[in-house]
């Protein structure tokens, strides 16, 4: 290098040193930061179906087939399918070139193993694992799944999964038990998950993948090309809603994912902010008994405190009374879904009939543990309505609030409430993933293998495979509401109302990607 070169490269970089300001403009440009609806604790997509934990998947992992706003099935890591022996076989073909996060190769041996695990928990992907013979490898790009007969869901299943995603991990990975918690985050998706940077209940931290090859097309949901615009991306938990709402309008962070309804309209009035929907087919209200104990091993008790729900209530708790953010949706369907009806005679909302009902169901005063995410505002008012509901009807109620990562690790304890156990949580589910018999993981039958609450029951099951197999619109139909008559005898949850949840971000941010989840990809600074 020629001295007068080197010496202005010296004076350049010299000048950078003392320019700190403009090297961080730079480099904040380059970094998301996001304010999750809750503090990221597990990375095992599988083990864990929080939406924070379904969030990272996205970010971190990717899947075989991926799906648009109008749910047609795209190819994503596959290259394409072939259907043959008269449905029972499908042959899918990876896209040349695909690599872990680690520099190996993604292969079908990965793929048939991840799908395995997935299907060995998720409601949806037990249902389909039923009807598959053997999980097949034809060679290192091509799956061969074999079907004991034809479901013409399959390749929906493998493409939405349900409360869980099929996502794609390393073969040995895939190997764990489901029920054992992994801690890599090794994947292929278009960002890498920062192990070193992750501080559980706090931040997390991913940058980009330079491996990542995007499918072909426009991002849509989780179809097409998922480009990835920023070199880091940050997620820092705010547990305090208006301090996160006060670093979005300062320019602190870039996006908050789930805002408090009462936060919407001063954060709207911002010029320099934007508001969109969490998810555009809306949320749905979820009480869910545990039913291994009393006094929700009961039925007649299930059915009580159906009777007492009135869903305006919650609602309202929920939305700050803003009529236009939630409806009536007394169902088991969500309503707006091709099974879904509001059924105002099932749920009255009669609290002295209710007395009545619980009186002659048999209830002693057991006591009914109410668990109740703190940090979620989005779920925390429904447990405080259960909690003054259930009072009101005359139970013996503890109402015990935390934060939902210790919600998440208690709900799974299958001890009675005098040892550490619980009676009712509430969550939500998005619209558009229990729309369906097969995929509606608070009204499955699958008993202990099934979603946290635990509720059993056969008929449920041999029609939600009735409904599988259906090769007809006028068979499936009658099969879900079947479906929905028997839940609505049984009470294995309450729906507690439809409702949506505004999302926020700054208005330089362009290309975000509402639908299931916090899509990072497609999202840019302009």
């Amino acid at each position: 290098m020629k001295r007068r070169t080197f010496l202005r490269t010296t004076a350049a970089t010299a000048a950078a040193l003392h320019a700190p300001s403009a090297f961080a403009q730079t480099a904040r440009e380059k970094t998301l930061r996001v304010a999750p609806l809750t503090a990221l604790s597990s990375i095992d997509t599988v083990f864990n179906t929080s939406l924070v934990t379904t969030n990272h998947g996205y970010a971190a992992y990717d899947t075989l087939f991926g799906f648009t706003a109008r749910r047609e099935i795209t190819p994503q890591m596959a290259e394409g399918h072939t259907v043959e022996d008269d449905g029972r076989t499908y042959v899918i073909k990876l896209r040349e070139g695909l690599k872990f996060h680690n520099g190996e190769p993604v292969r079908a041996q990965d793929a048939v193993q991840s799908l395995k695990r997935w299907a060995g928990r998720e409601t949806f992907g037990q249902t389909v694992a039923k009807f598959v013979d053997t999980w097949g490898v034809k060679d290192d790009r091509t799956l061969r799944i074999s079907l004991t007969q034809p479901i013409p869901i399959f390749l929906e299943a493998i493409a939405r999964g349900s409360a869980s995603i099929p996502f794609i991990i390393p073969e040995h990975l895939a190997k764990t038990d489901p029920y054992t918690q992994i801690t890599d985050a090794t994947g292929s998706g278009p960002y890498r998950f920062v192990k070193e940077e992750f501080l559980p209940g706090q931040m997390a931290v991913y940058r980009r993948n330079p491996d990542y090859i995007p499918a072909k097309g426009a991002a849509d949901w989780t179809s097409g090309g998922k480009i990835a615009h920023f070199e880091r991306i940050e997620w820092q938990a705010i547990p305090e809603q208006a301090t996160a709402a006060a670093a979005l309008k300062a320019g602190e962070i870039d996006w908050y994912e789930q805002v408090q309804p009462d936060l919407v309209p001063s954060l709207r009035a911002n010029p320099d902010i934007v508001i969109g929907n969490a998810n555009p087919t809306g949320f749905n209200g979820i009480l869910r008994f545990n039913h291994l104990h009393p006094p929700f091993n009961n039925a007649a008790v299930r059915q009580a405190v159906t009777m007492a729900v009135n869903q305006q209530d919650y609602m309202e708790a929920l939305t700050g009374g803003d009529p236009s953010s939630w409806s009536h949706c007394r169902s088991m369907y969500p309503c707006g879904t091709p099974y879904g009806r509001d059924v105002a005679a099932r749920m009255p909302g009669n609290l002295e009939k209710a007395k009545a009902m619980l009186k002659a169901s048999g209830y002693n005063g057991e006591k009914v543990v109410v668990l109740s995410p703190a940090d979620v505002p989005t779920i925390h008012p429904m447990g405080e309505v259960t909690a003054d509901l259930l009072k009101r009807l005359g139970m013996n109620v503890e109402f015990a609030a935390m934060d939902w990562a210790t919600l998440v690790a208690r709900r799974a304890s299958r001890e009675p409430t005098e040892k550490g156990g619980w009676s009712i949580f509430h969550t939500w589910a998005p619209s558009s993933i229990v729309g369906t018999p097969v995929e509606h993981f608070p009204m499955r039958g699958l008993g202990a293998k099934g979603w946290a609450g635990w509720f059993g029951d056969d008929k449920i099951e041999e029609l939600t495979a009735a409904w599988t197999v259906s090769t007809t619109d006028a068979a499936r139909t009658a099969a879900a509401e079947a479906v929905q008559a028997r839940a609505l005898e049984t009470a294995p949850f309450v729906l507690c109302g439809q409702f949506q949840i505004r999302t926020a971000y700054r208005k330089y941010l362009t290309g975000i990607v509402e639908g299931g989840a916090a899509y990072m990809w497609n999202v840019r600074r302009v």
